[in-house]
């Protein structure tokens, strides 16, 4: 019998949001790290990976919320004061 799906096989490619150039101001030593961590090639890549893994991160709160009626304690709730340096 045929296999289905060779081992070798790419995921689907993800549809590509358009793109805008943008400046911030981050510590060049926690971009490195997360960079490490997350095994991406570049700075724009390691933000990008990070912000998908926080939404998803709320997107499965959620869903566990929804599905279980389970309420998940948000760590880093949102505040609406926060303190400048």
């Amino acid at each position: 019998m045929k296999k289905k799906y060779s081992s070798a096989q790419k995921a689907p490619k993800a549809v590509e949001e358009p793109k805008v150039a943008m400046s911030y101001r981050l510590s060049r030593e926690k971009i490195e790290r997360a960079q490490r961590v997350l095994g991406t090639p570049t700075a724009t890549a390691t933000i990008e990976e990070a912000l998908d893994m926080v939404v998803f991160r709320r997107e499965l709160a959620d869903g566990i919320d929804s599905a279980f009626g389970l309420p998940i304690a948000d760590v880093f709730p949102a505040r609406a004061s926060r303190k400048r340096r």
